[in-house]
């Protein structure tokens, strides 16, 4: 990657945190953004607190999708930037009004010491939480100086009360004051009017008013609880400064801390674009979706939670009030439909009913949900059509391939994930048509672990070579031969879109032993023979390349470390 001057000179400024306040105050606008970023590459937590307490935009966008080799930033530098944001809202220089921080979390251990999303999460509650006491405790300062201020005026009020009377009354021995006296103090009065002593009144109203106000404000937003969720919301808005925005990862450990967070009315407020949940109850869940702000939530992320089909009934309706809402993710979620189980159909019609109140719904990922038979229930009733789709380890029958070959998602179908749902000669054809239907559109394609043998492969290869968009294909832990590996390696140099394809290791490279119909879980614990050689494998397949002339198509059998979303 070729840096351009302004990068390289700002890495040289942020480099020496000594000359900062040197050149601090004169740093243009427009200078503020590679400054930052040469911060975060360089790792200078200080160099990153100054440039945010300072900020001069109202938005400040950290994280997003990283290239390809980019690191996430240190640990110490979000830990920076996250108590500037807060020293920001004392600080008449931070114009600030929304942090952005989606995405910005790494993978937990990672190089460079990255802060992942549990601790992330964890660091963002605790931020909003500490910003809430310390408006407490500026307004309790702020009341405590009014008040004293009040009681000066009170007093100086009093003293000249008394002065006036005095003047006007009797003097001190009982007399009556003669005609001089009240001539001094007619003249004293129009001298204290002309110089604006008398002002002072109209200031003692003027903070009357203010702590009126300040009592009426208290009690509005008190009886904002009872009115509706959007209203609310516009309402606790107005006593707001900076908007957080991130992705929030939740689990038992961290539930209250994040629910006190978001239910915490301060200086800043909370906003989510993804919620990922871990081993967290139904009512836990509810609570969160509860607390959350309606607009901005794009996605939901339930993992190893038993919600049965009953409890995601139940939820449907509360994710549904989410309007911009377009991705659900579902993983090892136990529904585990059972028809023998009392109230199992009518528990299915609900989750079929709430299905269909996901107006907005693109995404939909279901892993090991142990369904089968029943994806016509669940994907008929979706109201658009849908671009992602994620039934690995779904168990799906026949008649689940035969729907979805024929649904309205087939034509619209961008990311299709099967992997580990066996095929065989009564679902091939099924997926011949379902791949005929997606071809013009669909750019990643799983089929991992799916049994397919070299005599499915032929079959299949015709239909997957028609699939003129597709950007990614994966086919790892399927029993195949090295000629039928060739074969599928040849037919991917023919998809001119084709990047990245994820090859099964050929069943003459393990130790023998292996069943003749290997499981994909038999291929991924079965040893390699070492006497072999493995290079030989790859040296034939990028032979393949070379006589292609594909030399942009990546071959890759490394399943730990594969993502598709690199080609993005």
């Amino acid at each position: 990657m070729v840096l351009s001057l302004v990068s390289l000179c700002a890495r040289e400024v942020v480099s020496d945190h000594s000359s900062s306040p040197s050149w601090l105050r004169w740093v243009p606008r427009e200078l503020y953004r590679p400054l930052l970023e040469a911060a975060f590459t360089g790792s200078r937590p200080l160099a990153v607190g100054e440039l945010v307490q300072r900020w001069p935009e109202r938005t400040l966008r950290v994280g997003g999708r990283r290239k390809q080799g980019q690191t996430a930033p240190n640990r110490l530098c979000i830990q920076a930037l996250l108590l500037a944001v807060v020293r920001g809202l004392s600080d008449q220089r931070c114009a600030l009004q929304v942090v952005d921080l989606c995405g910005l979390q790494g993978d937990e251990g990672g190089m460079g010491d990255p802060m992942g999303g549990w601790s992330l999460t964890v660091a963002l509650c605790t931020m909003v939480v500490q910003a809430r006491a310390g408006a407490q405790r500026a307004q309790r300062r702020e009341g405590e100086r009014e008040r004293k201020r009040f009681s000066a005026l009170e007093r100086e009020k009093d003293v000249k009360r008394e002065r006036g009377q005095r003047k006007w009354g009797k003097e001190p021995n009982g007399e009556e004051a003669n005609t001089d006296n009240m001539e001094l103090v007619i003249n004293e009065r129009e001298r204290m009017q002309s110089s604006g002593v008398l002002s002072e009144e109209e200031l003692i109203k003027g903070v009357r008013r203010r702590m009126e106000t300040e009592r009426k404000r208290g009690s509005t937003v008190m009886g904002v609880a009872a009115s509706r969720k959007d209203s609310e919301e516009k309402d606790m808005d107005s006593d707001v400064f900076v908007h957080v925005r991130a992705d929030l990862f939740v689990n038992a450990r961290s539930w209250e801390r994040v629910r006190v967070a978001l239910s915490t009315m301060g200086p800043l407020k909370l906003q989510c674009r993804y919620l990922r949940v871990e081993e967290i109850s139904v009512s836990s869940i509810r609570s969160l979706l509860e607390l959350l702000p309606r607009q901005g939530l794009l996605g939901v992320d339930v993992r190893y939670s038993s919600l049965g089909v009953a409890g995601l009934a139940e939820l449907l309706p509360l994710i549904a009030t989410f309007p911009a809402l377009n991705s659900l993710r579902l993983h090892y979620c136990n529904l585990d439909f059972r028809r023998d189980h009392p109230g199992q159909e009518e528990a299915l019609r609900d989750l079929s009913q709430g299905l269909a109140q996901l107006q907005q719904l693109r995404r939909l990922s279901l892993t090991a949900l142990r369904l089968p038979g029943q994806l016509r229930v669940l994907l008929s009733s979706l109201p658009q059509p849908l671009e992602i789709l994620e039934l690995p380890y779904l168990s799906l029958s026949p008649a689940d391939f035969a729907y979805l070959s024929c649904s309205h998602h087939a034509s619209t179908l961008q990311q299709l994930d099967l992997s580990e749902n066996r095929l065989d000669e009564i679902t091939l054809p099924s997926i011949r048509r379902l791949l005929s239907q997606a071809s013009s559109s669909l750019q990643h394609l799983s089929l991992s672990g799916c049994g397919l043998t070299d005599g499915l492969l032929g079959l299949l290869l015709p239909s997957l070579g028609v699939c003129s968009a597709l950007k990614s294909l994966a086919f790892a832990l399927n029993p195949l031969s090295l000629a039928g590996l060739l074969d599928l390696v040849r037919t991917a140099t023919r998809i001119p879109s084709l990047r990245h394809l994820l090859y099964p290791n050929p069943l003459e490279d393990y130790q023998p032993g292996l069943p003749d119909l290997p499981s994909s879980a038999q291929l991924l614990d079965w040893p390699l023979d070492e006497a072999t050689d493995i290079n030989a494998t790859s040296s034939q397949l990028n032979k393949v390349l070379i006589d292609s002339g594909r030399s942009d198509l990546f071959l890759t059998c490394d399943l730990l470390n594969y993502d598709k979303d690199l080609l993005d």
